[in-house]
């Protein structure tokens, strides 16, 4: 059997790939995976596919800390309770202060000694203050994380115009550069409202049509020389 297990993350809504280690797991089981957050619920869709035990999954793949309990199923429903007062409560306070920033998400870690807001805003913000009112109302650590707006739509979601979820949040890591001349190169009509993501941006998916029209293109090229 496969050491290697496919989750869907609680949290994320992603499939990952994770060691299983000791812990003896069969599908529909949940489990507490690492993550940045000290760890995150999963339950387990896959213990023997060829996908789940495919050599490169090995090395990006989580570890799974245990088997999850009751307990552990009622904090984590706990802390996105807690996640959302604290949502409330800091976008009262940007208000009250007048910041120019956009509240995009509360995360809680698992030990609940540290909390980070993440935000959106287009310049530096001077959140002193906040950050004072935040811990003297939750008791806790408490970090400011700046991100992009094609960030936040990978955080929060969404369909895309293709009626799937978006690319960001379903199964992409990393951002790849997405240019107007990869839509020019597949003659796509250069409308904003077609081309552009819910993020505002190009649709990430430009640069995968880029990817996958040069490598046929490569082939056809190969067949006329032979």
């Amino acid at each position: 059997m496969s050491e290697i297990v496919c989750v869907l993350s609680e949290r994320s809504g992603k499939v990952l790939r994770a060691k299983k280690g000791k812990e003896d797991l069969k599908r529909g089981d949940i489990c507490i995976i690492e993550s940045e957050l000290g760890g995150d619920l999963a339950v387990v869709v896959d213990t023997s596919s060829k996908i789940c035990s495919h050599p490169k999954s090995v090395k990006d793949a989580v570890k799974v800390i245990r088997n999850a309990t009751e307990d552990d199923k009622n904090k984590f429903k706990w802390l996105e309770k807690k996640e959302k007062k604290a949502f409330d409560f800091c976008l009262k306070m940007i208000k009250e202060r007048n910041l120019p920033m956009k509240l995009v998400m509360v995360r809680y870690f698992f030990d609940e000694k540290k909390g980070i807001f993440y935000y959106t805003a287009d310049g530096r913000i001077d959140f002193r203050q906040l950050v004072k009112d935040l811990a003297k109302e939750f008791k806790m650590r408490i970090e400011m994380r700046q991100v992009g707006v094609r960030d936040e739509a990978k955080m929060i979601g969404g369909l895309g115009v293709c009626g799937r979820v978006l690319c960001c949040c379903s199964f992409m890591k990393s951002f790849e550069p997405v240019t107007i001349q990869k839509a020019k190169k597949q003659k796509i009509a250069i409308n904003p409202t077609k081309i552009s993501g819910l993020c505002g941006r190009l649709m990430c998916c430009l640069a995968f049509e880029d990817e996958s029209r040069g490598r046929m293109y490569t082939e056809e090229e190969k067949v006329e020389e032979d």
